[in-house]
C-alpha cells in the first residue's frame, strides 16, 4: 500500500492561524503516525514474514493499525496484553472488537515483555515494540518529512514550526533528524519529558531542532479529564476531529507558547481517531458527557 502525499490545510482555532497535515485522512485503520511507522512493512513482500507479534494495552490505536497491517498482507498477527476484565472479555468493545475482527490473535500475560523476548529468534517473526518504536519508523516518518519539505518550499515558507504529541517519541524525533532546517515541537503524553528522552535515545543522539513545550500540570496517560474533552469538542467544532488521547495535552501545551513562537505552525495529524468511541464512553460513565 501506497499513497499519494496527505493534504495540508489552514485551521483556525482559538486566535491563531495553523496548517493540518491531515494524516488522519489516509486510512480509517491504517491512519496517521501509525501508517509511517508501519510504512516499511507496507513495502515489504508477504513471503518475508509469516508472523508479526506485538504488545501493549487493548485499546491501542497501534494494536489496531498492526492488525489491519497484517491482514493485509496474510501474516499471524500475536498480541500480547496484560490479564483482561472478564467484562471486557466477555463483551470485547472498541480498537479491541475491530483488530479482533481482522483476525488478531490475543494472547494475555502478566510479562509480556519477557515472553515476548524469548519468541524474538522465531524464523520469519518480526517483534514490533509498544507503540511502534522501532528504527523500522524511520523509512516512513523519512516519507512524511519530504512531503512536508515539499509543501513548505511550495508555500514559499522561511519558518516552520512543526507540531507532534508524543507517546514513544518515535514520530517527532525523527521528523527532526529529516527536517534539520525547522523546529519540531513535541509534548510528552506518557510520563515526563526524561522518559522521553531515555525512549529517544535509542534512536541515537538528540536532534538539536527538537524542542518539548512544558504542560501547565502532570496528567496521567490516557485519563479521563474535563479540560481534554473541552479542547476536544472546541477542535471539532472548528473543523477537525482529533483523537481523545493525545491531542487535547498538544493543543493545550501548544496554544500557551504561541505567543513565543516565530514562523509558520504545521500540526501533524496522528490519527487514532477510531479510539475515540470507547474513550467518549468513558467520558460518559464518569458523568462528563
Amino acid at each position: 500500500m501506497d499513497c499519494m502525499p496527505s493534504k495540508v490545510t489552514p485551521f483556525h482555532f482559538q486566535g491563531f492561524d495553523v496548517f493540518i497535515k491531515r494524516d488522519e485522512l489516509i486510512d480509517p485503520l491504517l491512519s496517521g503516525n501509525k501508517y509511517r511507522k508501519l510504512y516499511t512493512l507496507l513495502q515489504t513482500p508477504p513471503e518475508t514474514y509469516e508472523t508479526i507479534i506485538s504488545y501493549g494495552g487493548t485499546q491501542s490505536n497501534a494494536m489496531l493499525s498492526i492488525a489491519a497491517l497484517c491482514k493485509q498482507k496474510g501474516w499471524q498477527f500475536h498480541y500480547y496484553c496484560k490479564p483482561l476484565a472478564s467484562k471486557l472479555k466477555r463483551h470485547p468493545t472498541g480498537n479491541l472488537q475491530v483488530a479482533l475482527d481482522l483476525d488478531m490473535i490475543l494472547l494475555e500475560t502478566t510479562d509480556y515483555e519477557n515472553t515476548i523476548r524469548k519468541l524474538q529468534s522465531q524464523d520469519k517473526t518480526l517483534v514490533i515494540p509498544q507503540g511502534g518504536a522501532d528504527p523500522l519508523a524511520e523509512q516512513g516518518i523519512k516519507v512524511l518529512a519530504g512531503e512536508i519539505k515539499q509543501w513548505q518550499q511550495k508555500q514559499n515558507i522561511s519558518k516552520l514550526n512543526i507540531v507532534t504529541p508524543s507517546g514513544t517519541g518515535t514520530t517527532a524525533y525523527y521528523l527532526a533528524k529529516h527536517l534539520p532546517n525547522c523546529k519540531v515541537l513535541t509534548t510528552a503524553s506518557v510520563g515526563n519529558n526524561i522518559y522521553l528522552a531515555q525512549q529517544m535515545q535509542q534512536f541515537g543522539s538528540m536532534p538539536h531542532n527538537l524542542k518539548w513545550l512544558e504542560p501547565s500540570r502532570k496528567y496521567h496517560f490516557a485519563k479521563p479529564y474535563p479540560e481534554f474533552l473541552e479542547t476536544y469538542q472546541a477542535l471539532k467544532q472548528s473543523g477537525v476531529e482529533f483523537d481523545l488521547i493525545y491531542a487535547p495535552l498538544m493543543w493545550q501545551t501548544l496554544l500557551a507558547s504561541m505567543q513565543s513562537i516565530q514562523g509558520a505552525v504545521l500540526y501533524v495529524h496522528s490519527g487514532g481517531l477510531m479510539g475515540n468511541a470507547t474513550m467518549l464512553e468513558r467520558y460518559a460513565h464518569k458523568g462528563l458527557l
